[in-house]
This record gives C-alpha cells, structure tokens and sequence, in this order.
C-alpha cells in the first residue's frame, strides 16, 4: 500500500495496524468444515399418547359410518325382556330377527280378555309343537284413541310373568316394527331331547 504523507516512516499506516490485529486474534483458527448435506430437523415427539388419538379417530369413523343396526337404537316405543341366563349372542340374534319363526299370533281388533286367552292359548300351543321363536302381533295402538296401545302394553306384563318366555323384543320393521314382538320360548319339557 502506498504511503501518505501523514505516515511516519518504520510505522505501519493505520489500517494496516487493524488488519495485523485481526489477524493475530484469528491465529489458531481454522475453518470450518461444511457439511456434505444437511441434517433434517428433527420433531420432539408428542407428548400425547398415540393410542388416545387412535381411540379419537375410531369414534368419528364409528360416527360416520353407515353400518349402524337399527336394533342397537331404543326408542320409548320397543318392548324388551331379557331373562337371567340369557347369552348376549342369542339376545343378539333375537333382536336381529335371526331365528326361524315358527309360529304367529294376531291379536288385532281383540279386546283385553280375548287377548289374555289368545295369548296363553297360543304359548301352550307353542309348547306342545315345541316351537321356540314366535312372532305376536299386538299393534300400535292405533285403534286405541287417547290411551295409547292398550294391547301393548298389557302383553308386555303378561310375558313377563311366564316362566316359558326366556326374552322377547320388538321385532323388525320388516316383521312388524313396534308392532310385533319376537318371543324365544323355553325347551319343551316333551321335546325329544328332553324326555
């Protein structure tokens, strides 16, 4: 670098000075070297618990899906009976009307004690035949102004009360909807298989 004036000779001019410093601070460094490729950045992992969140998307799947059961939804208007002993599968498969039907009772346009006597006549009937899933047909009441379904209502109670009626629910729309009854009756005690 050319000299001015100013400098005096045997001294180093100024910015001269500052760059000998520098480079005496910079002494023992070396560069560093640059990596090949870079690392990618890596996530801390969640602190919420994976099985919770599969827990989640398994409900709205469940909540979105088009698989439901109609005999999985209660409304006030079902009728249901299941007796002590009575395994979830074969309460299942009543519910879904799965059984054979092997015998039917109509009890439209009956009153009350013709109702009675039907039915008691029908479930000995069912015995003897050993007939073990039926279907009765009590109605919804519609024949019945401002009481609701007296029939009904009156069957439920009756089926109840018996000893030969295991569990009985509303049947399907297709068998009847709220207006039918499946009912799974006992063994015969004549059947075959028990004498």
């Amino acid at each position: 670098m050319p000299r001015t004036p100013a400098d005096k000779p045997g001294q180093e001019p100024a910015e001269d000075q500052a760059d000998a410093d520098f480079r005496e601070a910079m002494s023992g460094v070396r560069p560093h070297a640059a990596p090949d490729r870079l690392e990618p950045l890596v996530r801390r992992p969640s602190t919420r618990p994976r099985s919770t969140e599969a827990d989640e998307q398994a409900v709205l799947e469940e909540m979105m899906s088009d698989t439901l059961d109609p005999e999985d939804i209660e409304s006030g208007d079902t009728l249901t009976y299941r007796g002590d002993g009575i395994q979830d599968s074969v309460w299942r498969r009543l519910r879904r009307g799965n059984y054979h039907i092997r015998a039917e009772l109509d009890l439209h346009g009956l009153n009350r004690d013709a109702a009675r006597q039907a039915v008691a006549q029908f479930l000995a009937d069912c015995q003897n035949n050993d007939a073990r899933c039926i279907r009765i047909i009590h109605g919804k009441g519609r024949g019945s102004p401002n009481s609701g379904p007296v029939i009904k209502a009156l069957l439920d109670g009756w089926l109840r009360q018996r000893k030969d009626v295991l569990a009985f629910c509303s049947a399907r729309p297709h068998d009847g909807g709220t207006g039918a009854v499946y009912v799974l009756l006992r063994a015969s005690q004549t059947s075959p298989g028990n004498r």
